[in-house]
């Protein structure tokens, strides 16, 4: 995989505005490894469903043992990007995910890099002190297998002046 775009700022950075952004702009995050503990912690609190919460009931379920929910791999993507530093110290609103699809099964010990890339940037024609930056993101395996694709919307402020 990739390393992250030179231009992208770092969490420490300053903060970047719409216009500091290109399309093409990609993000790579350093990879995390998911445990069984955290995949049944999360399961337990947010989606209960033995698949998530019970290694010996999600043998026999259709996944064949214990995967990490969905939303749980979908909540790491956005983790790992603010943690890689693609807006620096921007605060950007979520306006909304688009095709979100889990791909393939997050299983205890995967190790997930997420990258994320600018695909569209539009400035705002009524609020001229923003506009939107529509991203594509995909999160893969230690094996390099798409495990999570979705599209982001978020609202970023525009440089003053």
């Amino acid at each position: 995989m990739d390393k992250p775009n030179d231009t992208a700022a770092t969490a420490e950075g300053a903060p970047r505005f719409l216009e500091d952004f290109k399309v093409g702009e990609r993000w790579v995050s350093a990879p995390v490894q998911l445990s069984e503990a955290e995949i049944v912690a999360f399961g337990q609190a947010n989606d209960p469903q033995p698949m998530h919460t019970d290694p010996d009931l999600a043998r026999s379920g259709p996944f064949g043992g214990l995967v990490a929910s969905g939303w749980q791999v979908a909540a790491l993507s956005m983790r790992l990007f603010v943690q890689s530093g693609g807006y620096g110290k921007t605060p950007v609103v979520g306006l909304g995910i688009e095709e979100l699809r889990w791909r393939k099964p997050v299983r205890p010990g995967d190790r997930l890099t997420v990258e994320r890339e600018v695909v569209e940037i539009i400035r705002s024609e009524k609020q001229s002190d923003r506009g939107t930056i529509r991203t594509r993101v995909s999160m893969r395996n230690q094996a390099d297998e798409v495990v999570m694709t979705l599209v982001t919307l978020g609202r970023v402020p525009c440089r003053p002046g």
